[in-house]
């Protein structure tokens, strides 16, 4: 199997990345927000000079898929024109800020957040992947999500800096926590940090200041799909929805803004109780297979993305189908999971794992076609099961 290239940066809409089907586009919202004229200029846009399709990514991103290179300009200049884009790709890239979806105006989270964009410019360069988490609610959100370094509330009720990869922080006093973050980033790079890319895999112990004892807040219950106390939550399956189907949801809901997570929910800001249901195709099989303990995800896969050999979305809507109605099995040869918590299948269309780089319950990785299964694993790692097709993969995962 020839291994996948990886590229070692993300795409964005100043700097977009070749795919399967044309360019991805990939926008970073502030606050984790677009306002609702953002979203409707984005609909319209990928309907008319893209694939027509918008993904949500594990960064709370959203991306526009199957750009034409001739189209590009005319997205850049409408994207400008909505206030979407940053001065220069250097700046865009400085932006890899994930906050909390659920702040409100005033908070701790919105203060830190719109204080760090405004000092962007002072962060070192640093490796493409490495990213900030502003998670300063009354308990964290977003310890399960990717970042290097954290605002988050501590078990006292307090602000602490973490550095990915440590279990406890340091206490920040209010007003510190921005110049905190600046600093660790500069100590990141002047201590070899880009060697690493990412700071859990930096060795260089921290700095004395950086260090403390403070553990992180019990993390917050997940946000559910439903009304919601500032709007409503949808699940989009596997990141994923079209451009007017989006549309139609803003215009009939009358939210005024929408929210970006990044566990594939939109946040409908101001939509109206009764417009609470779902958004997407299948997005009820998302909370029912939830709701038996799986989470599935997967990759955009072939053809979409050129790393990919097998077709990664049809597979994973069926094994959704199988977990919403309590038919897929999980362990060591098909035996159930045991004890609690979710269960996680991940449908990777190569050994890469854009969509879930952690170790999964169920593993398929694809490979010339087919797929190889793996339990506890991630993509690419050794398979129990090798080079199955996708009724072989149905026939054995499923419960009669």
């Amino acid at each position: 199997m020839t291994p996948p290239r990886v590229r070692g940066w993300c795409p964005g809409a100043l700097r977009p990345m070749m795919s399967g089907d044309g360019l991805v586009m990939r926008l970073r919202p502030r606050l984790a927000r677009f306002t609702r004229a953002q979203v409707l200029g984005i609909c319209e846009a990928a309907a008319r000079h893209a694939a027509g399709l918008i993904d949500l990514t594990s960064r709370a991103n959203l991306q526009v898929r199957g750009v034409g290179e001739a189209d590009w300009p005319k997205l850049l200049e409408l994207f400008g024109g909505l206030d979407l884009l940053d001065a220069d790709v250097r700046l865009e890239s400085r932006r890899n800020l994930l906050v909390a979806p659920d702040w409100i105006s005033g908070d701790d989270t919105e203060r830190i957040a719109t204080g760090l964009l405004a000092r962007l410019g002072e962060l070192p360069e640093l490796p493409a992947k490495v990213g900030f988490a502003i998670d300063a609610g009354p308990a964290p959100r977003l310890q399960g999500d990717s970042a290097d370094f954290r605002i988050e509330r501590g078990v006292d009720g307090g602000l602490i800096l973490r550095a990915d990869g440590r279990a406890a922080g340091v206490v920040l006093e209010p007003g510190e926590e921005i110049g905190a973050l600046i600093a660790i980033a500069r100590w990141f790079i002047d201590s070899g940090g880009k060697a690493a890319g990412r700071m859990a895999r930096h060795a260089a112990p921290l700095p004395d200041w950086a260090r403390g004892a403070t553990l992180p807040a019990r993390a917050a219950e997940p946000l559910r799909c439903g009304g919601y106390a500032l709007g409503a939550i949808h699940a989009l399956p596997f990141g994923q929805v079209s451009a007017d189907e989006l549309a139609e949801a803003m215009l009939r809901s009358g939210a005024h803004a929408m929210r970006i997570t990044p566990w594939r929910q939109v946040l409908l800001e101001g939509a109206e109780p009764q417009h609470a249901s779902r958004l997407a195709s299948g997005s009820l099989d998302v909370e029912k297979a939830a709701a038996a303990g799986w989470r599935v995800e997967a990759c955009a896969g072939a053809p979409f993305c050129p790393q990919a050999s097998a077709e990664t979305r049809p597979l994973a809507f069926h094994l959704l189908d199988l977990a919403a109605r309590g038919r897929l099995q999980a362990g060591q040869g098909g035996a159930p999971a045991g004890g609690s918590g979710v269960c996680t299948l991940h449908v990777s269309g190569c050994a890469k794992g854009c969509a879930h780089p952690d170790a999964a319950t169920v593993c398929l990785t694809g490979r010339d076609g087919v797929f190889d299964l793996a339990y506890d694993a991630r993509p690419g790692e050794t398979p129990c099961a090798a080079g199955l097709a996708v009724d072989a993969v149905l026939a054995r995962l499923g419960a009669d």
